[in-house]
């Protein structure tokens, strides 16, 4: 009895350019399973259809494949063909007249599959582009010869990445059912970057994120997941506008910079955390402070929150007002939201998901007071804002630790503050809470007034949405020596 062939990866990673890994836990890929693999732009989609026909090497775990003939249809290959043909005619043997290959010929590839040939291209709708010259064809026509072709051969394992990208609708419905026919006949793994693009038929789902496989199982399993919904619920409410401010914003004049430091020093005895330090955060813009542990990123957002003791020691001005000029602590919190790893560890009352969001209305952990019926309903908003308005009466302690740090964000939105810092806010969540925090925080600031202050050690946790990066440089091979202060615009 012949065994049927399979794909399985197990605790992989792959070497890709400058040292990066690409890295698959677990994956295995049988006759008939139709996978989709969802990922933005830059989250390995390519790097992951070049792991499955083992053309990048393995630098730890296990690879193994026993299918025989796979078949990748994506942009670069169907750009690799173009350039072949464009190339064996750039030569003084070729005539004026001769256009080369037809697009049957390209189908057929020398096979004698005249059959299938006609099958194919009438389940594509290309039966009128068959004796055309390849090279005539427009990008949409030539990439469905080349689907075509791929077909042709009988692949028995079909990778397709982005397929529909640039097809018409109607094409895209005639790919879709084509597709959902193969599954009798191979293998298949559609790569896509949407939600929405995930067909009917699939039966396996995968979430690619930060060139790392995040999730993946049998549709069904991955589909009740909470963090899968919520993700597909952010992507189809990207630009859903945020719940509005309960009370009137405190909106700065256009001409007023949040806040500006001048010559900030922060020193204990003779150590200095802070030497010299100038930072100006004009209107718009959202900064990204990046530095090592102890070079004092934690005290200078203490200086802007007026948290620290020797803030008013200092030349510190804060949306518009010159800090001690009789202005209280409160005053000072209103404007600015607070969220951090700290935070969160130390956010241990016994209260709901939706008491944490109302908490944010009073700047307290927990709430210890009557809660008006119109922050009620505010606070609702927001949870549905969330896909989580069927939590709201849980114990937030209760929830995965994703949903709490996403609580925990809202809780520091619900003002619309002038300004949200957000101290390493991706710190100890797992590859699919990451991706789903950062979604969030990016449509926070896409869609209100709020300026963002950023911080973390990981380039990749960067949201989109930032501007500029405030960078904490050692003077020397250690940090014993302090550090110097690089600011940067960024895309500039």
């Amino acid at each position: 009895m012949q065994t049927q062939p399979s794909l399985t990866i197990t605790n992989a990673r792959f070497s890709l350019v400058k040292q990066h890994k690409l890295t698959i836990d677990a994956l295995q890929i049988q006759p008939n399973d139709f996978w989709v693999v969802v990922g933005g732009n830059g989250s390995g989609k390519t790097a992951f259809s070049l792991a499955l026909q083992d053309k990048i090497s393995l630098y730890s775990g296990d690879y193994g494949n026993s299918f025989q003939h796979i078949q990748l249809l994506s942009f670069e290959q169907q750009q690799k063909m173009l350039d072949q043909i464009f190339k064996d005619r750039n030569n003084d043997s070729v005539s004026p007249d001769d256009f080369g290959l037809t697009a049957r010929q390209v189908i057929l590839n020398g096979s004698p599959k005249e059959a299938l040939c006609e099958e194919y291209a009438h389940k594509l709708h290309i039966q009128h582009l068959l004796e055309r010259p390849f090279m005539h064809l427009s990008t949409g026509e030539s990439r469905k010869v080349l689907f075509c072709q791929m077909l042709v051969s009988e692949p028995d394992l079909f990778i397709l990445d982005e397929p529909f990208e640039g097809l018409d609708q109607q094409s895209v419905q005639y790919w879709q059912q084509l597709i959902a026919e193969l599954q009798s006949k191979m293998a298949l793994v559609l790569i896509v970057n949407r939600f929405n693009d995930i067909p009917d038929a699939a039966n396996h789902i995968a979430l690619l994120d930060n060139l790392s496989l995040i999730l993946q199982g049998e549709r069904a399993e991955i589909e009740q997941q909470a963090v899968y919904s919520q993700l597909k619920f952010a992507e189809q409410n990207v630009n859903v506008p945020l719940p509005e401010s309960a009370a009137p914003l405190n909106s700065l004049p256009e001409n007023i910079n949040p806040f500006e430091l001048e010559k900030v020093t922060i020193q204990y005895g003779e150590k200095k955390i802070l030497d010299n330090l100038s930072w100006t955060v004009e209107p718009k813009q959202h900064w990204w402070i990046k530095g090592p542990n102890g070079a004092g990123k934690s005290t200078l957002l203490s200086i802007i929150t007026g948290d620290h003791p020797q803030s008013y020691a200092n030349k510190v001005r804060l949306f518009g007002k010159q800090r001690g000029s009789g202005e209280t602590i409160w005053d000072i919190k209103k404007n600015i939201g607070y969220v951090s790893s700290q935070l969160h560890m130390d956010y241990r009352v016994n209260c709901s998901a939706m008491e944490v969001i109302l908490s944010g209305f009073f700047d307290s952990i927990g709430v210890y007071q009557q809660v008006p019926n119109a922050l009620q309903l505010k606070a609702m908003e927001w949870l549905e804002r969330l896909n989580l308005s069927n939590v709201a009466k849980k114990p937030f302690r209760s929830l995965s630790w994703g949903q709490q740090r996403l609580l925990l964000i809202t809780r520091a939105m619900v003002k619309h503050p002038s300004i949200l810092i957000l101290d390493e806010p991706l710190q100890g969540l797992d590859g699919i809470n990451r991706k789903l925090v950062k979604q969030f925080i990016e449509q926070l600031v896409t869609n209100s007034q709020t300026q963002l202050l950023f911080v973390s050690h990981q380039d990749s946790d960067a949201p989109n949405c930032i501007t500029h990066l405030f960078e904490f440089v050692p003077k020397g091979e250690t940090n014993e020596f302090g550090f110097e202060y690089h600011q940067t615009a960024l895309g500039a």
